[in-house]
């Protein structure tokens, strides 16, 4: 256990192919299908509080027996998955390196005391694709990217579509990076595509996390893959 980890919870599983393709890591899947079943928002909530303070106990537990680092993790969720990314960021003993929050949850979050939290790891990043909806609307992260303006992603008619697309995105970034983020004052700028009046630039996802960055950043895709413009 002394590499790369990669922790993926539920509906980033997929992703497990794409982190062993891109680099010598461990992989942890965490399958909490049966919890985030319900047709009620409020028990799948409760179980991905659950589940998460779960996930930690047993990578604390891992971390013990194997002599295994919290810095060596990075944790990634989506929707639901993406607070209890936070979730077991913050009940694991010592800072988690990398969080990644894609698209995370919007309703019944809002003023949740569990929702992700830029606090959860060393660095935290965040991808809205589509915020007020399905995702969450406000900044949670160090770094919180919104491509397109963070509601409609092209190719897409629907909002499942626009939710998914944070996932097929933060894929493509491991395999092939691009997503090259233009710096917005705040995440108003993002939303209505203003960002053109600071300097600053950054790529977003890719495997390693970008410590002591923070801010909100505006970047254009492409309809389909490969949908990085550079």
């Amino acid at each position: 256990m002394n590499k790369l980890t990669a922790l993926l919870c539920l509906a980033v599983l997929g992703l497990a192919c794409v982190f062993l393709a891109a680099e010598d890591v461990n992989v942890i899947v965490v399958d909490w299908s049966l919890g985030a079943s319900s047709i009620d928002y409020r028990n799948v909530i409760v179980n991905t509080i659950s589940s998460g303070q779960a996930v930690a106990a047993f990578i604390n537990w891992v971390n013990e027996v194997a002599g295994a680092s919290p810095v060596m993790y990075h944790i990634v969720g989506h929707g639901f998955g993406g607070h209890q990314a936070g979730i077991i960021g913050r009940n694991v003993n010592g800072n988690i390196a990398y969080i990644t929050a894609l698209d995370p949850a919007f309703i019944g979050w809002v003023s949740h005391p569990d929702r992700f939290d830029a606090r959860d790891g060393q660095y935290t990043e965040v991808i809205h694709t589509n915020y007020g909806i399905n995702g969450y609307l406000a900044d949670l992260g160090d770094v919180d990217f919104y491509p397109n303006g963070g509601i409609s992603m092209p190719g897409c008619n629907s909002h499942a579509c626009d939710h998914a697309r944070s996932y097929f995105y933060f894929a493509e970034s491991i395999t092939s990076g691009g997503f090259t983020g233009r710096q917005c004052i705040n995440y108003f700028a993002a939303i209505m595509g203003t960002c053109d009046l600071l300097p600053g630039r950054l790529q977003m996802g890719g495997l390693m996390p970008k410590n002591g960055r923070s801010g909100v950043y505006l970047l254009e895709t492409n309809a389909a893959p490969p949908f990085s413009q550079g």
